[in-house]
């Protein structure tokens, strides 16, 4: 009896830190307040970043895509007009890399993307690489609204996850002692 109502403690606690992940998951959104104009023009550092379009977006677009991405300590990396026709840059199925030059930044922990046009644009996924820290990936998967930057912004939530996963921990290793106290 003893250890069936621990097993039972140890599954509640499993099931609610796995909703707790589960509801952690991102989608891209409007970005309130961003302003390029507070992004700095001074780079020395590098970084490819690799902008893989949907296989459900357009075949081609004309629009005017611009990034602007960054860490938590205000160091913010702009490029304007990645977009290229001419190139075949953003066909739907592909994958363009891009070498951008910034401010050196910490760990990147937002994106945004600038869509303006008349066709419409659909990235699957951007990939940060980072000469001093690693590679970050952030899922969009949706046509990115005209005329206004959107993405992720995780900077702010980041302390926030790591209480929420020190909390789950905490559950398990109080459960675990129950189930051991009991045992």
């Amino acid at each position: 009896m003893i250890k069936a109502l621990a097993f039972v403690l140890l599954l509640v606690a499993f099931v609610s830190t796995l909703s707790q992940a589960k509801l952690s998951i991102l989608r891209p959104q409007p970005a309130t307040g961003f302003n390029v104009s507070h992004v700095q023009s001074a780079g020395s550092c590098s970084y490819t970043v690799d902008i893989t379009t949907s296989c459900s977006s357009k075949r081609y677009t004309r629009d005017q895509i611009s990034i602007s991405f960054g860490d938590g300590y205000g160091n913010q990396i702009y490029a304007p007009r990645l977009d290229d026709p001419s190139s075949r840059t953003f066909e739907s199925c592909s994958t363009d890399t891009f070498e951008i030059y910034g401010p050196c930044a910490y760990q990147i922990c937002y994106v945004y993307l600038y869509r303006t046009g008349p066709d419409g644009w659909k990235p699957e996924s951007v990939k940060i690489y980072s000469h001093n820290s690693r590679a970050v990936s952030f899922y969009y998967n949706t046509f990115i609204p005209s005329d206004i930057w959107y993405g992720f912004n995780l900077c702010q939530n980041a302390s926030s996850s790591h209480r929420q996963s020190a909390y789950g921990w905490f559950i398990y290793v109080l459960v675990g002692l129950l189930v051991s106290l009991l045992l």
